[in-house]
């Protein structure tokens, strides 16, 4: 068994290593310099308590983007010294975001031993590559992001430290194969499990869904499927889960191999980036003369995002949310006894809200962050919750999830068609959508995100906008002055959450602009951009009219779109004359 020695090596702090909603993300430059991440991880080790380090196991790995191995023999070598007995990786490094809160919170290793935690190696939905994002985040023991209380040290700890721990004589692990390998340190034995990436995530989803219900549904003849993982972490589950235990065509997978650099392209599921599934999926700017799949589906680089599309029909992601929870009793036999509550992000449209109050059920809306989830999760409080920004997710662990999201609007397709499997015509997304339109009302709801922006001209703008709060009749001239069918705004704040289980408050959430006829207007800098500073504009409108909800989105967003627009000053803060993207 090989000896290591653990080294104190000395260091300085390194600015701007506070991290963000979702951890670190920084150009891979950046993280490449002398003692950034060791700095970074250091700091962590440091904010947890020693209970969770000493003798405990962690699990590192991530979605497999450039730099990720490199970085996962680092901490491998930081964990020995630091006193950790076990590291658990998912081979090749790989595992998915939501992969790595259910193995925290259900595997067991071969002596008994759980994780405390884990370092997760992903910047999410942002490119990969040499010249591009690297991330990394601490997963909790509930397998939920790090809360604020941790964060918050890690960040005092990066601006004091003086120098971190590592095993630098301790060879470098081989990840690409399944195995055990064992070491001997100043503390005694240290291991390093390689396991399959896919083993536990595939048991948690079989003990969830139906799987036999979704397989006759994919096995239909009148049903086409297309997944597409956008060349993220996601490949390593698709075949898993959708060929060889639903019986999918593997034809009907596409980008489905991991890659550091995503095949060059965005790991975003959304309209703009997942443009191969769009256009299969009828959405594109030419029509293809083939006919589109029933149902697609895209993920994200560390696949905890999902983009669900019907032939030719968008499904945003906050509709999604409230259809999932509108059916999940009848469709999905792990809610077969109900559900707990439901909870939204702020910014998300109101859709939820309303099935809450149809379904009685407890509704919380909370901040952008996962993390606000887990918390009523733990607490018993929520079963379903998700976000504007394609995620979706249940209690079954502490993070968006992906596939759960993809694999629960099956089981709901195959719920609606069991009687009809035979029959002439299946019940498609956009039927299941359009019936939930009819019953609930529907939010027209659009996102402009303005990427990269000037980060001192982003504040101004935020700051002329809470300003503009102190005068509701000010804010009105303004909007009839635009507008003139545009309703009157009742309410103005900036989003403030007080946690119901810890009483935690988290200020400066987001800017809001309520409307008498229910619509809202919100306007918040994201916290996932790597570089400058991302301005993303919520924009939402509720019609009850059963008439009105065939509208095209843009059309019937167009007068509210105007009246954000000018009331914000976008173009004169920000120099842009059009958002980057739009959702």
């Amino acid at each position: 068994m090989v000896m290591f020695k653990t080294s104190r090596v000395e260091t300085t702090p390194i600015d701007g290593q506070k991290p963000g909603t979702s951890g670190l993300r920084k150009k891979v430059k950046v993280f490449k310099q002398p003692n950034y991440l060791h700095n970074f991880v250091q700091s962590t080790f440091y904010a947890l308590t020693e209970q969770k380090v000493r003798g405990a196991t962690l699990v590192v790995s991530g979605d497999g983007r450039y730099f990720s191995k490199d970085a996962i023999q680092i901490i491998i070598k930081m964990a020995a010294a630091n006193g950790v007995r076990h590291v658990w990786v998912g081979q090749s490094g790989l595992l998915s975001t939501p992969a790595v809160s259910a193995v925290i919170r259900e595997r067991v290793g071969a002596d008994g031993a759980r994780a405390t935690g884990a370092f997760i190696l992903t910047a999410s939905h942002n490119p990969g590559g040499p010249t591009e994002d690297f991330g990394i985040k601490y997963n909790m023991e509930n397998g939920g992001p790090a809360p604020e209380g941790i964060t918050d040290k890690i960040f005092e700890n990066t601006k004091t430290i003086k120098e971190y721990l590592i095993a630098e004589d301790l060879p470098n692990v081989n990840i690409s194969s399944i195995g055990v390998t064992s070491f001997t340190g100043p503390e005694g034995r240290f291991d390093v499990d390689v396991f399959d990436s896919a083993s536990d995530y595939v048991k948690l989803m079989k003990s969830i869904f139906d799987f036999e219900s979704i397989q006759k549904l994919l096995s239909s003849p009148k049903f086409t499927f297309c997944y597409d993982a956008l060349h993220g972490v996601a490949g390593a589950y698709a075949k898993r889960i959708f060929v060889e235990e639903l019986g999918a065509q593997e034809s009907s997978l596409l980008n489905c191999t991991p890659k550091e650099d995503f095949g060059g392209g965005h790991p975003d599921p959304n309209l703009t980036y997942a443009k191969e599934l769009v256009a299969q999926m009828g959405l594109g700017k030419s029509n293809s003369a083939d006919e589109p799949p029933e149902f697609g589906a895209a993920a994200d680089g560390d696949a905890d995002r999902n983009m669900i599309l019907g032939k030719r029909f968008f499904v945003t992601p906050s509709d999604s949310v409230a259809i999932i929870a509108a059916n999940a009793v009848e469709a999905i036999p792990y809610f077969s006894a109900g559900l707990k509550g439901v909870a939204r992000s702020m910014p998300t449209s109101a859709a939820l809200d309303v099935v809450a109050k149809h379904l009685n059920l407890k509704f919380f809306e909370v901040p952008t962050g996962w993390k606000f989830f887990g918390n009523l999760m733990d607490a018993g409080l929520c079963s379903i919750c998700g976000e504007e920004s394609f995620g979706t997710g249940s209690d079954h662990i502490r993070e968006k999830d992906g596939i759960w999201a993809v694999l629960a609007w099956l089981s709901i397709l195959a719920y609606k068609n069991k009687e009809n499997l035979n029959g002439n015509k299946l019940v498609t997304v956009e039927d299941i959508v359009r019936k939930h339109w009819a019953t609930y009302g529907r939010h027209y709801y659009t996102r402009y995100d303005y990427e990269n922006v000037d980060a001192g001209a982003a504040k101004e703008l935020m700051a002329y906008l809470i300003k503009l709060q102190s005068s509701l009749s000010e804010v009105n001239q303004i909007v009839k002055g635009v507008r003139s069918d545009v309703a009157n705004v009742v309410h103005a704040d900036e989003f403030e959450y007080k946690d119901p289980v810890d009483g935690s408050i988290s200020k400066h959430q987001g800017i809001r602009y309520l409307f008498e006829d229910g619509s809202r207007l919100i306007f918040r800098l994201s916290g996932t951009g790597s570089e400058g500073a991302t301005i993303r504009l919520y924009i939402e409108q509720y019609e009850k009219d059963p008439s009105k909800t065939g509208r095209d989105s843009q059309e019937a967003l167009a007068p509210l779109v105007d009246v954000a627009l000018k009331l914000s000053k976008m173009q004169e803060f920000t120099g842009r004359s059009a958002p980057t993207v739009i959702t």
